[in-house]
């Protein structure tokens, strides 16, 4: 789950790491007693916030209004601006990069640190690998400060700057522990023209399935929410029965069973030149109901084509999958195309029961297949993607 800038700021301020003196409003009336020059920097959950225009500076009460106005109605990649950090415009001398995360492959924190910061940690490692520091740590262990001293030194920093910057690495690392973090990032950490240390712009990205473990968020007013930003109405319904669900950019919806199964739906889609619509979790014997509330999600979605299902019957049986899809066809009359493959647990059950629905109403299924085990699956997903493409 990201927080927004002034949210992570909020908590590594707390925490002792000094950050620009600000404050985030979202209505002109609640800015009072402003010191020029100053920053105005748009709250939304998505990078790129400078190239579109919602990092700006200001130098009167009428660049402000103008400026402040003008962010709160933008969009971007199709997310609304939250409200506006006004924060004071530090003379910057250098910049630098420190960043906690936690390594995929070696299943252990990794602390990053750059001796240039302000740009892509990635451009960084590319362009001027020399410049970049990194760190693992065993799980759950705490930094010691002379590893903290250690890491300042490498990037650069020396004397009192020394000093200040070990605390901020140390601490910074242990909020990231403190909070389960999945990344920390301070980027830029500011050295200033009369040389202290500032946490210039910081990312914070928490684990949700540990919120729970921090009822001292509710002081900073942080609830749980969709990690990305605002959901969609198709997200906020599934979330509302509790169906995981994601919606994404193509045309192929999917209704596959289990989260595994769907992840593998994407790829196959991907790979054989489709573009999946979203991504559902449709496994663990859910009811009917729910399953007929998952395949309507897919119908209501007006980017959607042709959608794709699929049933390894297990726990979750596929007569049960039958009755639900057999029910919402006879009450609502769909006219997407269905492809569709089902084999398992009650396979033979499910069949007899699409099959006799199909004989009594076959207007209502002709655009319905249900595929038996001995057609691929690779063979479905293609069947799908032709269809998507001839609509």
């Amino acid at each position: 789950m990201r927080l927004y800038e002034y949210e992570s700021k909020s908590i590594l301020s707390s925490r002792g790491i000094p950050t620009p003196k600000g404050v985030f409003i979202t209505d002109l009336s609640l800015l009072t007693d402003l010191s020029f020059p100053i920053v105005l920097k748009g709250q939304i959950l998505v990078g790129k916030r400078g190239k579109a225009g919602l990092i700006q500076p200001a130098d009167s009460m009428e660049e402000v209004k103008a400026k402040i106005d003008l962010m709160l109605h933008m969009k971007l990649n199709g997310h609304r601006v939250k409200g506006i950090l006004v924060e004071e415009k530090i003379n910057v001398q250098k910049e630098y990069y420190v960043a906690a995360t936690i390594d995929r492959i070696q299943h252990k924190p990794l602390l990053i640190a750059s001796s240039r910061g302000g740009i892509d940690v990635e451009y960084i490692a590319e362009t001027h690998p020399d410049t970049l520091y990194k760190k693992h740590f065993r799980p759950g262990k705490a930094m010691e400060r002379y590893v903290a001293r250690d890491i300042a030194s490498r990037i650069g920093f020396k004397g009192t700057q020394l000093t200040a910057a070990e605390g901020i690495i140390a601490t910074l690392y242990a909020v990231f522990l403190d909070y389960d973090c999945k990344l920390l990032e301070i980027n830029p950490l500011a050295l200033t023209v009369d040389g202290g240390l500032l946490a210039l712009d910081a990312k914070i990205d928490l684990d949700e399935d540990a919120i729970y473990r921090h009822p001292e968020l509710k002081e900073l007013a942080i609830a749980l929410r969709h990690e990305v930003g605002e959901l969609s109405d198709r997200e906020k319904i599934a979330k509302s029965a509790g169906i995981p669900y994601v919606d994404l950019d193509g045309d192929i919806g999917t209704f596959p069973g289990g989260a595994g199964f769907g992840i593998a739906v994407l790829d196959l889609i991907s790979h054989f030149g489709g573009k999946p619509a979203n991504f559902m979790d449709s496994g663990g014997a859910p009811s009917q109901e729910r399953l007929r509330l998952m395949i309507g999600l897919l119908m209501d979605n007006p980017k959607v084509k042709v959608i794709f299902g699929a049933r390894f019957g297990g726990i979750s049986r596929c007569d049960d999958w039958a009755k639900a899809l057999v029910q919402y066809v006879l009450e609502n009359a769909p006219k997407k195309p269905m492809i569709m493959r089902m084999v398992g647990n009650m396979e033979e059950e499910g069949r007899k029961i699409f099959e006799d629905a199909r004989s009594s109403n076959p207007q209502l299924f002709e655009n319905i297949k249900i595929y038996r085990y001995d057609t691929p699956i690779e063979e479905v997903v293609k069947e799908a993607i032709r269809i998507a493409k001839t609509i």
